[in-house]
Formats: C-alpha cells, sequence, structure tokens
C-alpha cells in the first residue's frame, strides 16, 4: 500500500473509484484514464449518474452502505488506491440506506454522525484491506481555485467585507459540521447552510433578502479533504444566475472548480463575480 503522501500516478496501474452524485466521479475517471489507469468504479444506486459507466473500465452498481461490496470489488479487481468523488445526498438516504453487516458495525463504533466523521470510518475500513484512500484531485490539473478575480464582474468593497463576514461564519460553525455555504446581505446573513443542502439553502436566503447576495463556499475546519472537498460547478453558476447572487466566494487553493471552462464561461456571461478568498 502506498501511503498517501508519497501517493502519484506513477505508483499505480489501476484506481478505485466510490461514486456518488455530480460529476466529479466522471472528471476522476477520465483523467486517470488518460494516464493510462485502469478505473474500477462503485457506483450508488439513484446517485451517480449512469454515464460513468462509459468512463471505467468496470462498474459495479451498490445501494448506500454495501461497504464488503465495494472492498470485495476493489480486491477482486486487484485496486491498491482508491478514492471517493461526488457526494450522497442526505435526504435520499430515507430511501436508500441499506447497511451491510460491515457497515453497521463500522456506524455502530461512531458517536458522532457527522459527514467527516463516516467517511472517515469508511476510510478506515477500506485502508484497514490493504488499499490506500487518496486524494484524486492532484490528478486534475488547474482543478482548485485561485485567489482573486476569476470571472465576472470586480467586486466593490462592500460585497468584500460581507464576503469575509460570510467566511468568518463559515470557518466559526464548521467545526460544527453545518454545512459549507453561507449567504450574506448588506452586512446581514441571510442563510446557513444546513441538512437541506447548498441549493435549499440559496434559496431561502434570496426569498428574504432578495437579490445581490454575497456566498462563501467554505471548507470545514479539520475536514479531510482527500473525500469532503468543496466544489461548485455550472449548475452552481446557474442557481446564483437565477437567484440574482451578484458573488460566489470560494477558497484558493481548496475548493475545487468542476468543468472549469464551462462554469467560468457561464459566471462572465451571467455577470456572477466568481472569487478566491486567500485563507
Amino acid at each position: 500500500m502506498i501511503p498517501n503522501a508519497a501517493w502519484s500516478v506513477a505508483n499505480v496501474s489501476s484506481l478505485g473509484i466510490i461514486a456518488g452524485n455530480g460529476v466529479f466521479p466522471i472528471e476522476v475517471a477520465e483523467a486517470a484514464r488518460r494516464r493510462g489507469v485502469r478505473v474500477v468504479a462503485t457506483a450508488h444506486v439513484g446517485e451517480t449518474r449512469a454515464e460513468l459507466a462509459g468512463h471505467v473500465d468496470e462498474i459495479t452498481w451498490i445501494k448506500v452502505g454495501e461497504l464488503q461490496k465495494i472492498i470485495d470489488t476493489f480486491k477482486n479487481a486487484g485496486v491498491e488506491e482508491a478514492a471517493m468523488a461526488g457526494g450522497i445526498s442526505r435526504t435520499r438516504l430515507k430511501d436508500s440506506f441499506a447497511p451491510d453487516a460491515r457497515a453497521l458495525r463500522m456506524l455502530a463504533g461512531i458517536t458522532r454522525w457527522s459527514d467527516d466523521t463516516v467517511l472517515r470510518a469508511i476510510a478506515r475500513e477500506v485502508e484497514s484491506e490493504g488499499i490506500a484512500v487518496i486524494d484524486p484531485v492532484p490528478m486534475l490539473p488547474d482543478a482548485l481555485a485561485q485567489a482573486g478575480l476569476m470571472a465576472g464582474p470586480a467586486p466593490d468593497e462592500r460585497q468584500l467585507a460581507d464576503l469575509d463576514l460570510a467566511f468568518e461564519v463559515a470557518r466559526s460553525l464548521g467545526a460544527f459540521d453545518i454545512g459549507q455555504t453561507v449567504a450574506v446581505r448588506a452586512g446581514v446573513v441571510a442563510a446557513v447552510e444546513a441538512i437541506e443542502g447548498t441549493d435549499a439553502a440559496l434559496r431561502r436566503a434570496a426569498a428574504l433578502c432578495g437579490k445581490g447576495l454575497v456566498i462563501a463556499k467554505v471548507a470545514k475546519p479539520g475536514q479531510d479533504l482527500r473525500f469532503d472537498r468543496p466544489a461548485i460547478g455550472p449548475d452552481t453558476i446557474g442557481l446564483l444566475a437565477e437567484i440574482g447572487a451578484a458573488m460566489l466566494g470560494v477558497e484558493a487553493g481548496t475548493c475545487m472548480i468542476l468543468e472549469r471552462p464551462h462554469t467560468i464561461e457561464a459566471a462572465g456571461a451571467s455577470s456572477v463575480t466568481v472569487y478566491g478568498h486567500a485563507a
């Protein structure tokens, strides 16, 4: 097993992907295969996009909680490194959660039901079988946000002040595992993301405060970025344009920009400012 800190694509011939929702699993699979890496995916029914099958060498469909099936799939395929890519919607768990015996044993040992705690526990189970859980982002060139203006109109002083406030609130609440997103308008906190997810939180903020929101997307303190990294994409920009948001601030060097050319182009076309906030 290759230590995560020392991992590079030169060391691996097969990569296992524990695929959740969104486009990120596809981007990881494409990046790996461009480098000649064989890709074996476990994909979640009702979450993972069906088109992932066309971007991997093997795919096994599972329900949320079938932990032993993930491990068996990777071991049978000779996988020694695996990556988690894409999330699982909390609101769908009531319909799709089917933990097997191994998952139930793992969950019995968890004292705090936060995203990070559960994902760390899954990673420990996978790594206990000799499969290193790695950060897939180094495989994706230009995936991370850089500091400063990336798209849209230059922010004014008021918007930058709102962004600073949004980041301060997000980082303070992040220790309690309360989402990654905060919306502010004119110095007032309009919404904080909770279990409803980012989109619902931002729609609520717009309904309360109207147009002109400044939004921060921030990693939680101590968050394990191997599998729980904040990300934005074209759908994010589409929602911000729909609700009339003015600015999206993301954590420079940490937040991923999925489908980057499309995301930046959409932001410019919609006059939504995308700004990398330095730590």
